[in-house]
């Protein structure tokens, strides 16, 4: 594992980025590692599918696949690729401090 800092806070991620510990997160590491994404500024549809994403891992051990993500969230699919570009259901996951859905590259 290796230790980055986000937020002022060391937090230990793998090797792709994602955090390891899924208490270590917060919002303000959220939006460092958005910012980072190329997410300039989370609005309310990226907190509402951040948000699910990680009671949904909390609830069952496993992040939703996009398809879930697009039945359950409440944001259809085509927009989430618009809030979350180049794979929406792995950078939501990131960005909510939870580990890559099971099927994404």
């Amino acid at each position: 594992m290796t230790t980055v800092t986000y937020a002022g806070t060391p937090v230990e991620v793998d090797p792709e980025g994602f955090l390891s510990q899924t208490d270590q997160w917060n919002e303000q590491i959220a939006a460092e590692i958005a910012a980072e994404a190329g997410i300039a500024e989370l609005n309310d549809r990226h907190w509402l599918v951040i948000n699910f994403m990680r009671s949904a891992y909390l609830e069952n051990g496993a992040a939703p696949s996009i398809r879930t993500l697009g039945k359950a969230s409440g944001v259809p699919i085509k927009e989430l690729y618009d809030l979350f570009p180049k794979g929406p259901a792995k950078l939501a996951a990131k960005i909510a401090g939870i580990p890559k859905p099971r099927g994404c590259i």
